[in-house]
């Protein structure tokens, strides 16, 4: 295959991480994007094709770091083909709907709502290079009108509110050939999940996202290649 540029956010562990791993494995030219930039030293440390595999630092809630790492892309190969905007935090099931505190929201909106916007307006300019552009927002069932749930609060909108970037994104970029789709990867046994199926099955689900045709859905809600429902 033609060798294809992708952005991990939050990759240093987790799904983030085996995503990385699945995506190098399958030839892809993978930027592991880390807030943390030794933590993700320390992760492509432990993957490989290691000779596939970029450490980048990157901060979704900060603009100059999205930038510089945006600009390091650019200078190293001039364009991006995918972006996995994985990057999350914040599964407050110690509050519901009626007593969440608005920091804590405010906090979760940043990094799972602000951070893939800030960082997909970043890169679009990279990505409409691309002829075969894709982003995947790595979304939750916790996001899903049809089975809202009354917490965790912070987590469950800024999901909701991800999944409306999500169409947005695929509305304005239907016509530039790029794929725009959510994925909920299910309940995974991440640090922030604490339990579920293994993490390459997680991830699995957000590769397929990746490497779906060119023909294939834009705009949608997923998990293992199935349509959920908003």
């Amino acid at each position: 295959m033609e060798k294809r540029i992708a952005l991990v956010t939050g990759a240093n562990r987790g799904i983030g991480k085996e995503v990385v791993k699945q995506l190098a494995e399958l030839g892809y030219i993978v930027f592991l994007g880390s807030r943390d930039l030794e933590k993700g030293e320390e992760a492509v440390k432990k993957l490989i094709p290691q000779d596939n595999i970029f450490c980048i630092a990157l901060d979704v809630t900060n603009e100059e770091s999205i930038n510089k790492a945006k600009n390091i892309i650019e200078n190293k190969f001039g364009q991006l083909d995918v972006l996995v905007n994985n990057a999350g935090i914040l599964y407050d099931s110690w509050h519901d709907v009626s007593n969440a505190d608005l920091k804590t929201v405010r906090e979760a909106m940043d990094t799972n709502t602000y951070g893939p916007l800030r960082v997909t307006q970043a890169m679009l300019p990279l990505l409409l290079k691309s002829t075969r552009g894709r982003i995947v927002n790595v979304s939750s069932e916790a996001g899903s009108l049809a089975s809202m749930k009354a917490a965790p609060p912070a987590y469950n909108l800024s999901k909701v509110a991800l999944n409306g970037l999500t169409r947005m994104f695929a509305d304005l970029l239907r016509p530039k050939d790029i794929l725009v789709n959510s994925v909920c990867p299910g309940w995974t046994h991440t640090d922030m999940g604490g339990g579920g199926r293994p993490i390459p099955e997680g991830a699995k689900s957000v590769v397929w996202a990746v490497t779906i045709h060119d023909d294939g859905p834009t705009g949608g809600f997923f998990r293992d290649g199935k349509k959920l429902e908003w």
